[in-house]
C-alpha cells in the first residue's frame, strides 16, 4: 500500500551557486554525494540538484516535511546499473520508521535548467 508520494523540482543554476560554498554543501549533502558530484565535474550541479530535489520530495512523501531531519542524513546513490536509490541515516531513518512505510521508490531526472525527483513510500 502506498503511504506517501512526494515530488520536487530544483533549478540546476541554484546548485551552481552552492558549489562554491563548501559549508553549505556539507550541511545538505552526505559526503558520498559530494564525492560523486565532484567526480562528475561538468555535471556536478545536475547531480546535486537532482539529489536535493529527492531530499525535498522525501519530506513531502513523509507528510511531515524535513523539520526534524538533517538533509545529509538522506543519501541518494546509484546502483551499478545507474538506478537511483535512497539510503537513510539517523534522523531520516527515524522519521521513515515513524511513517509506517518500509520501502522507498525513487526516480530522478534533469534537463536543461531543472532537476526533478519523485519519491513513493510504500508499506509492503
Amino acid at each position: 500500500m502506498i503511504t506517501g508520494i512526494g515530488i520536487d523540482i530544483v533549478q540546476i543554476g541554484r546548485m551552481e551557486g552552492w558549489i562554491r560554498n563548501l559549508k553549505l554543501l556539507e550541511r545538505y549533502f552526505h559526503p558520498e554525494e559530494l564525492a560523486l558530484a565532484s567526480s562528475r565535474k561538468n555535471s556536478a550541479s545536475q547531480t546535486l540538484a537532482a539529489r536535493f530535489a529527492a531530499k525535498e520530495a522525501f519530506g513531502k512523501a513523509l507528510g511531515t516535511g524535513l523539520t526534524d531531519i538533517a538533509l545529509k542524513d538522506i543519501m541518494i546513490t546509484n546502483e551499478k546499473n545507474g538506478k537511483p536509490e535512497i539510503v537513510l541515516f539517523n534522523t531520516a531513518q527515524t522519521a521513515f520508521e515513524k511513517s509506517g512505510a518500509n520501502k522507498v521508490h525513487i526516480s530522478l531526472s534533469h534537463e536543461r535548467e531543472n532537476a526533478i525527483a519523485v519519491i513513493i513510500l510504500e508499506r509492503v
